[in-house]
């Protein structure tokens, strides 16, 4: 995977539950590549309304107060979360912005975002929260969204594979993970018959095809990641969240072979971000 040297992991917190299981993964994520993690709250930028305006103060002060309690636990959460597999540099920032475009903005320099599923304001998992869907749509790095339930410590990496940018990118993050994980990959490729007038061996055949010449080359550079194929009639999503029950993590190309230049999300990796109660990573092609 190309990044820039040291390159930290990114993660966004806001005193959520779902933040501190974000700052546990993404803490994790950075100890087993040995990369800094830096750690970002948001609070609302002071106003100024102008003599004359008669507004009820703001207390940013208070704001500012709530942001440095959150980036305290959420130090102390990813220091623990690091102590079992090595030292963990950690930085902390308090950003007077959104957290849409300051996470955005961080993204830049990262080589991984990570964000819960929802945060304060949510109130259920089946709804994506509006940061952690913004962010798995527009950031410039991968993003990985992190729901509260418990990691699968013994599961497999399961990655989404169809042949397209998006999906070439989604192979090399998986085969990353599964290495500093030291747990199997499971490569998934579902096709369907919808519009096509091949017979279902030929269209079995054709898949099995993709799918080894997306994976060819990883062995010779992964050769501890044990690779289980899995080539199938089904849709994508259905069968990706299937396979991926009980995995550590999932991973899925933004868009695939449908897709188009500017293209966000695709229906497929929407479908995976809503319905997985693992984590769940989004990879975009190299720009």
């Amino acid at each position: 995977m190309s990044v820039q040297i040291n390159a930290p992991v990114l993660v966004g917190v806001d005193g959520s539950e779902s933040a501190l299981a974000a700052v546990r993964f993404a803490a994790a994520a950075a100890a087993r590549r040995r990369a800094p993690l830096h750690i970002v709250d948001s609070i609302p930028a002071p106003a100024d309304f102008g003599p004359g305006v008669a507004l009820e103060q703001i207390d940013y002060d208070s704001y500012r107060r709530q942001a440095t309690a959150a980036l305290k636990a959420a130090r102390e959460a990813a220091t623990a979360a690091a102590a079992p597999i090595g030292e963990l540099v950690i930085t902390t920032e308090v950003a007077e912005a959104p957290p849409i475009p300051v996470l955005r903005d961080r993204s830049k320099a990262a080589r991984l975002l990570v964000v819960g599923t929802h945060g304060l304001g949510a109130f259920s998992r089946s709804i994506l929260g509006s940061v952690s869907t913004a962010l798995a749509r527009h950031a410039a790095c991968p993003v990985a969204v992190v729901p509260v339930a418990v990691e699968h410590a013994d599961g497999p990496v399961v990655v989404g594979v169809d042949g397209s940018p998006c999906s070439v990118r989604a192979v090399e993050i998986a085969f990353d993970e599964a290495a500093h994980r030291g747990t199997e990959l499971v490569a998934v490729h579902a096709w369907s018959e919808f519009f096509r007038y091949d017979s279902r061996a030929v269209m079995q055949q054709e898949g099995e095809g993709l799918l080894a010449e997306s994976l060819a080359g990883y062995s010779e550079r992964y050769p501890e990641v044990p690779v289980r194929r899995i080539v199938t009639e089904d849709r994508p999503a259905r069968r990706l969240l299937d396979v991926g029950a009980n995995a550590q993590l999932i991973v899925v190309g933004s868009h695939g072979r449908g897709g188009f230049a500017g293209m966000t999300l695709g229906s497929v990796s929407q479908a995976v971000l809503h319905g997985a109660t693992v984590p769940v990573i989004i990879a975009r092609p190299e720009s």
